[in-house]
């Protein structure tokens, strides 16, 4: 099926077996775009697997290996080409207590994953992009990127960390090419359960929330680079 956003697209996500990851992935692949993503869950990977088309690849990786990026990369850019959309999704987020009760073991997976895996994909992927000359990296923000709340500080440091990221990367690209920040909004995932406990279940769930962001990121272009932007009605 031909995407009724245009033409077909590859669009490389991470972090595609919950959430807003795994409602974009599905989303973007039935409107018939070419789709690589990455995930930890062998197993949710799998059955993920049998609801894509074969214009799909899954790559069982964490993005804070960056051996692992490298070779995720070359295989999606060897079968569909470079990335038109690259989306810098895959985030953890700390258990709620003040800094000062989170140990290393606990910071360091929310430093590696959001900040450390968001360079790993850029780093493998955006030089296939420049090379061509086009394309648009969307990496995920949060309203925890631009304010602050307590109990959350190891992830808030990691999105204002993107925010700045981003507007860099942005100053660095050659013409032809963005580089965005996005907070996506609120939405009722497994990490706002984990936030928010019982209230989480009062905002929009992923799929319904991947009907505003599916078109809005679609149509991000050369326009858009330094931007800090967030999904329409979030």
């Amino acid at each position: 099926m031909r995407s009724s956003e245009g033409a077909e697209r590859t669009i490389v996500i991470t972090g595609v077996t919950r959430g807003l990851g795994l409602a974009l992935i599905e989303a973007l692949a039935r409107l018939g775009h070419r789709v690589s993503g990455c995930g930890r869950d062998q197993q949710a990977l799998d059955l993920l697997r049998t609801r894509l088309s074969d214009h799909s690849l899954l790559a069982p990786i964490s993005v804070s290996d960056d051996d692992a990026v490298r070779e995720w990369a070359i295989a999606t850019v060897d079968r569909f080409g470079p990335p038109d959309l690259l989306l810098n999704n895959a985030a953890l987020i700390n258990r709620n207590a003040p800094l000062w009760e989170i140990p290393a073991c606990e910071f360091d997976p929310v430093i590696d994953v959001n900040l450390k895996g968001t360079a790993n994909t850029i780093r493998h992927f955006v030089p296939s992009m420049i090379a061509r000359g086009r394309g648009v990296i969307v990496n995920f923000s949060s309203g925890w990127g631009r304010s602050t709340s307590p109990q959350v500080a190891p992830y808030c440091t990691t999105k204002w960390g993107i925010e700045g990221l981003s507007r860099s990367l942005a100053q660095e690209l050659p013409r032809g090419l963005a580089s965005v920040a996005l907070n996506p909004g609120v939405i009722h995932t497994a990490m706002l359960d984990s936030c928010f406990g019982g209230g989480a279940s009062s905002y929009p769930k992923p799929d319904r929330w991947a009907e505003r962001a599916v078109p809005f990121l679609l149509q991000l272009g050369a326009k858009d680079n330094g931007k800090s932007l967030t999904i329409p009605g979030a």
